[in-house]
């Protein structure tokens, strides 16, 4: 009996031949003891693009196109302006349907979650293979976790709901990206790409950016009263905003009079708070974008790769906890990586009901070796957080006074470390900037720090030793960084403002966990949104999608997230998938009207005098301004040195030859500088510094 194993990469592949004695390489593939291992290489199959069902050119009665059934077809690429079969995919796929035909059982070893089960059905459906499969489920590659599972193997039957819901979600990304994408395309007379994630996600960047950039400050002002009790200052802060300075300095005036301040209430409360949960791997792409700036995409390719080296466990995980068959291991896993074991060991990341499909991210014990310093950071990272899950809570006292000069109310917070807990493991690890950044949240939750918390009583009267009003401004929200987007993505649903949709949305927001990086890199590559130093913010031709599409379903979070939610029914076969497509289909009937019911823009550009060819002729666009007679070829790229032209530099350049000061440029080396830019004679660009007589050739 001959066995055909196919893995997602060729490195799990070579990992599963070692265990099964597979040891003859060929090429595609490698085989022995009656095993064949190929691999996939990502998606080798995908849904085919509206050209294959007749639809090549943009109409809109042609819309909405709705293949059934769906056409597969193998990887494309471009070559020269037409996409054509990846070579490199053929190749594979002839060595993978030459292996299915020599087997008589196939046992599924791509990566056990929703893409892997799609890219070995697409396969499996594309070359018309009907022989029975079995499925390998396992939450890590080490030989362990291999053997076991290759002894447990389930039929490939009872991942079929697993199957519906990855397919449920091709196609209606197909569906909703298709089409939305040429209705708007169409409308609007350009090139533009919506999707069924993506476009309220962008949404969302971009009226945060809106917000933050249109803000109004407002100052207002606070009274503080400073007292002593017991050799502690006591530094409290009035609950009333004033205004104006005026009415501040009334209150101050009073404050002053009475000289001293009456305990109104005393809290005091000992309280044990558990260590974080382990990670899943958006906790752990927020934490190393705060603490590191790695980017989400980075993280999780880092992340792949530690797996693929069998030292962490599978990192496209939507879970936080372990199972009580994993917490067994948890003893041996902490000596493993040379941790005191804690006695008894913390239970708050274990809980049966919460683990899906794989669970938490956790070291395997395996011994790390020839790890990148970006690799070393985030396996650090989930050692440091595995430790920490395990060890006791940390316990506190707290303490909140309310004081009040007989008008004003002034409350006071301090709190006392009791045991440090799991926070030990923390201490040891964090860094002296991340010490500040806790000091500075520390000082703007106005709770005190201190070694021992003094006797107040209710109705007891202190002096005052000091008091004083100080400014303050309303500030904006902040702007999104890539930690903050994920929080965002992830808890789309807790700005829905009916309870029972909101509380569902809750458990899943938009996006996966295994494709928000995507979402969030597709985005950048489209040009929408862009890194401005850890900010997230939108890009001209962002905002004016979003200005199109603001008020339309495409951008809206809680129609996406609903959708996740169902996706989620289908895959625990709650629902069947032929519903989950009837609303999809009624959905981009809608979106279709709506897009296709915007007029033209109507913004009319202004056309300037080409220096070059002298006719009226040079339009700004958003990325250059050229000349549109075909056989002149004037262009000026607006992006300088890191910097946008406006549209004002480029008449300048173009009228007069040389734009006024540039501030802020970038060099090659990473330098600042300001500088000009002026034309040539050859009609090139280069720098003119000030006092200098010297030019700097540009680009």
């Amino acid at each position: 009996m001959t066995t055909c194993i196919i893995a997602e990469k060729p490195s799990v592949a070579r990992d599963i031949a070692r265990i099964v004695r597979a040891t003859n390489k060929q090429d595609g593939y490698m085989e022995g003891n009656g095993n064949l291992v190929t691999w996939a290489m990502g998606h080798l199959i995908a849904l085919a693009m509206p050209e294959a069902y007749g639809f090549s050119a943009y109409k809109a009665e042609d819309l909405p196109i709705r293949p059934n059934p769906f056409q597969l077809v193998v990887r494309q690429v471009r070559k020269d302006k037409e996409y054509v079969s990846d070579p490199a995919a053929l190749k594979q796929l002839k060595v993978i349907h030459s292996c299915f035909d020599k087997a008589d059982r196939i046992i599924v070893a791509t990566d056990a979650g929703r893409e892997g089960e799609l890219i070995f059905r697409y396969i499996y459906q594309h070359l018309n293979c009907h022989k029975p499969f079995d499925r390998l489920w396992i939450s890590s590659l080490t030989d362990k976790a291999i053997r076991e599972g290759l002894a447990n193997l389930k039929p490939g039957s009872c991942y079929d709901n697993l199957y519906y819901s990855a397919k449920a979600r091709s196609e209606a990304d197909w569906l909703v990206g298709i089409n939305a994408s040429r209705a708007l395309s169409i409308a609007r007379r350009g090139g533009y790409s919506l999707g069924r994630v993506q476009t309220p996600t962008l949404a969302m960047v971009c009226r945060r950016y809106i917000e933050n950039r249109d803000f109004s400050s407002v100052p207002y002002w606070k009274l503080s009263a400073l007292m002593e009790k017991e050799g502690v200052s006591l530094k409290a802060i009035g609950i009333t905003d004033y205004e104006s300075e005026a009415s501040a300095q009334t209150a101050l005036t009073t404050l002053r009079s009475q000289s001293q301040l009456t305990v109104e209430s005393v809290v005091r409360k000992v309280a044990g708070t558990p260590p974080p949960l382990l990670y899943d791997l958006t906790a752990l792409q927020k934490d190393a974008n705060r603490r590191h700036g790695f980017s989400a995409d980075k993280t999780l390719s880092i992340a792949q790769s530690l797996y693929e080296k069998k030292i962490t466990t599978y990192p496209r995980t939507g879970s936080r906890y372990i199972s009580e068959d994993v917490f067994e291991e948890v003893p041996a896993l902490l000596r493993k990586v040379g941790m005191p074991l804690s006695n008894p060991l913390n239970r708050h990341s274990v809980d049966n009901t919460k683990v899906t499909d794989h669970h938490a991210i956790i070291p395997t014990g395996e011994t790390p070796s020839g790890l990148s310093t970006d690799e070393i950071t985030i396996y650090n990272m989930v050692v440091t957080r595995f430790v920490e899950a395990f060890s006791p809570n940390s316990e506190e006292e707290r303490m909140q006074v309310r004081f009040t000069d007989g008008i004003n109310i002034f409350t006071w917070k301090a709190c006392r470390q009791i045991s440090l807990g799991w926070k030990v493991v923390q201490k040891e690890q964090v860094t002296d900037a991340e010490k500040k950044k806790k000091e500075k949240e520390k000082e703007n939750d106005n709770e005190q720090v201190l070694p021992s918390l003094p006797d107040l009583t209710e109705g007891e009267v202190l002096s005052l030793v000091s008091a004083e009003i100080t400014e303050h401004k309303t500030k904006p929200k902040p702007l999104y960084t890539e930690a903050t987007l994920l929080s965002a993505m992830e808890n789309a649903g807790k700005e829905v403002e009916e309870d029972d949709k909101r509380k569902a949305m809750a458990e899943c927001g938009i996006g996966t966990p295994a494709t928000r990086a995507n979402i969030i890199e597709t985005l950048i590559f489209r040009d929408y949104i862009r890194r401005d130093k850890k900010a997230i913010i939108p890009t001209e031709k962002g905002l004016a999608v979003y200005e199109i599409v603001k008020d339309k379903k495409i951008a809206n979070a809680e129609m996406t997230g609903s959708w996740e939610l169902a996706l989620a029914a289908i895959e625990a076969g709650k629902m069947p998938s032929d519903k989950f497509s009837q609303g999809i289909n009624s959905y981009v009937s809608t979106i279709c009207e709506e897009l296709l019911s915007l007029t033209p823009e109507q913004k009319s550009y202004p056309v300037y005098r080409c220096p070059k060819c002298g006719q009226q002729s040079v339009g700004i666009y958003a990325k250059v301004a050229k000349c549109r007679h075909e056989t002149c070829g004037f262009h000026v790229f607006r992006e300088v040195c890191g910097i946008l032209l406006s549209e004002d530099n480029i008449r300048d350049l173009i009228r007069s030859g040389r734009t006024p000061i540039l501030k802020g440029l970038t060099s090659k080396a990473g330098k600042k500088f300001n500088a000009r830019l002026v034309l040539g004679e050859d009609y090139d660009t280069s720098f003119e510094f000030e006092n200098k007589k010297g030019k700097q050739r540009g680009k």
